[in-house]
């Protein structure tokens, strides 16, 4: 018996481990995206054209680009665009796929059918053939990327929301508000809405990755973030060129990226684990 504790007991320390390492890189970008004016040892679009292509020193961390600018500011930078982009996509993608979810799950009927059929008409399509066409058609600007990216993902959150909301509905408590004269936007809002968003807030931390992934994918694209403006996906962009040359060009910013979204991933599963009754033993 003391044999088969041991690697539980081991494997639960390295998962703790693991989502403490997650988080502390996460509140680091964070910090760095939200003090990037006081923290950059130069401005984003600063140029040098005397220092171009420098391979990474103690005055340039990351390196240069090809104008000279400082790669480790304009990650920095790229970081503080690519993170408020996700955000305000997934709030708002969150914010209505959720309501929508709701409300068709609880009423059902006309209502729900038609909804599934919008969403099934959004899941057929891959999200980033939607997001292409869609900033294809309204032009790369900052804000067409957060409109884009949210209406690539809500039918993400209603389909989930809606799950919830036909499950709840049967509950007695909910049984109990209607014979009691309850509204049904009461009902919603007391009973179905706080009991729904355990499995609301899993997946917005588990969105976030996928959206960070989708918007550096329009911007290395040339559809996303404009010069000289900064995003992880158009410092890989500038830096594609530069592979066999000038690599930090485009690796270091890479690797942050990836970090972000391994970060992300792996705090949402702890989430979904934390929330779940039969998962959460395992932390």
């Amino acid at each position: 018996m003391p044999e088969n504790k041991t690697p539980t007991r081991s494997s639960g320390l390295a998962k703790k481990i693991q989502i403490v390492m997650a988080v502390s890189l996460l509140v680091i970008i964070i910090l760095a995206a939200l003090l990037a004016p006081f923290i950059v040892p130069y401005g984003p679009t600063d140029m040098s054209l005397g220092d171009s292509l420098k391979p990474p020193s103690w005055a340039h961390p990351f390196g240069t680009d090809s104008l000279g600018r400082d790669i480790l500011s304009r990650t920095i930078y790229g970081a503080r665009i690519s993170l408020f982009v996700a955000f305000c996509a997934v709030f708002i993608a969150g914010t209505t796929g959720g309501i929508l979810g709701i409300v068709a799950g609880y009423f059902g009927g006309f209502w729900d059918a038609l909804l599934m059929r919008f969403a099934d008409v959004q899941f057929s399509l891959p999200a980033v053939i939607l997001a292409l066409f869609l900033v294809g058609s309204l032009g790369p600007s900052l804000t067409n990327l957060i409109i884009v990216l949210s209406l690539a993902n809500w039918a993400r959150f209603s389909r989930v929301m809606r799950s919830e909301a036909l499950s709840l509905r049967t509950r007695d408590y909910v049984l109990l508000s209607r014979l009691s004269g309850a509204s049904h936007l009461r009902i919603m809002v007391q009973h179905i809405a706080p009991n729904a968003m355990g499995t609301f807030i899993v997946l917005v931390t588990l969105d976030v990755g996928i959206v960070i992934i989708l918007e550096a994918t329009l911007s290395f694209l040339g559809l996303g973030v404009q010069p000289p403006d900064p995003s992880w996906g158009t410092l890989i962009a500038d830096g594609r060129e530069y592979l066999s040359t000038a690599w930090w060009i485009a690796i270091f910013p890479g690797i942050v990226l990836m970090l972000t979204v391994l970060a992300g991933n792996t705090t949402g599963d702890f989430v979904r684990d934390k929330l779940s009754p039969t998962l959460s033993a395992r932390w």
